[in-house]
């Protein structure tokens, strides 16, 4: 048996078989086109926020998760950091999370943490363990209504004096 190499039944016209051949080469063109617009186009960095920026709830999971230098760790559960994929060196400092006992860059995990991440980048368990979490949001409450307090002073402050 096999195949059938043709359809005899199927006739279609030549005009629109070279009609179908000049769209297909106009497709090409305009796709090689912009292929090379991407080439001149800058590459897209994104930027870490300023830490004057970061959220409030970074800034608190940073104070909470330790800091210790590679070389102090006595078993790594790694040696090259998830994030960035680099090689830890002994002198540079890290950070391991409580819950996971995963290990990054200390400048790695604090970026993560600059766009709201709460979780960890590899296996998403949170940063904060769950006896800790209470606290956490109390501190984090206390914290926002501090900012408040202040920011509100200051607009009081800033309209007295216009």
């Amino acid at each position: 048996m096999g195949f059938p190499t043709g359809y005899p039944d199927l006739q279609i016209p030549k005009p629109l078989i070279y009609i179908l051949i000049l769209l297909s080469s106009i497709r090409n063109q305009i796709l090689i086109f912009f292929r090379y617009l991407h080439f001149l186009q800058p590459d897209i960095v994104f930027p870490h926020p300023p830490p004057e920026f970061q959220s409030l709830s970074a800034l608190l999971i940073q104070e909470i998760l330790p800091v210790v230098k590679f070389s102090d760790m006595e078993e790594p559960a790694a040696e090259t950091c998830a994030v960035c994929l680099y090689e830890f060196e002994p002198d540079e400092e890290i950070r391991r999370l409580t819950n996971c006992c995963h290990i990054f860059h200390k400048g790695c995990l604090d970026r993560w943490m600059g766009y709201d991440q709460r979780t960890c980048p590899m296996c998403r368990t949170p940063f904060i363990p769950y006896h800790m979490q209470t606290t956490f949001d109390e501190r984090l409450w206390l914290a926002s209504r501090v900012i408040r307090k202040y920011c509100a002073l200051n607009l009081v402050q800033f309209e007295g004096v216009a």
